[in-house]
């Protein structure tokens, strides 16, 4: 089992970065893969961002640019920092995390393990 905790949320204004933080601890060496998803209020829940055993990042068409996934192995921990915070970023951003070796990172069905997830609220 794994277990992911995140962290970094809170209230924050338009325009402002956020870094939010994804500790991993239990069965971390079987990860072969995190991504964080968001949910907001009424909306499906939608890829954010994911980075693979390797490094290798994937971003969702519509936040590249202002978004950036990394992994500190050394703390088991995998980083979302997003830049120019909008209105419409107001989500509960959630880390998930799979074991399978060759998986569509895009689909939530693809992770195993997923955080509570972290609460992030844009103001203007």
């Amino acid at each position: 089992q794994v277990q992911l905790v995140e962290s970094g949320g809170g209230l924050v204004q338009v325009g402002d970065s956020l870094r939010l933080s994804c500790a991993a601890s239990g069965r971390t060496s079987t990860n072969n893969g995190v991504a964080w998803f968001r949910q907001g209020s009424g909306r499906e829940r939608e890829l954010v961002a994911a980075i693979n055993w390797s490094g290798m990042t994937f971003y969702s068409l519509a936040m590249m640019g202002r978004v950036a996934i990394s992994s500190d192995d050394t703390k088991n921990t995998v980083y979302l920092e997003i830049d120019s915070l909008r209105s419409e970023d107001t989500a509960v951003y959630s880390c998930a995390a799979t074991r399978s070796g060759r998986y569509d990172y895009r689909k939530a069905e693809s992770y195993d393990f997923w955080g509570r997830g972290t609460q992030v609220t844009v103001s203007s």
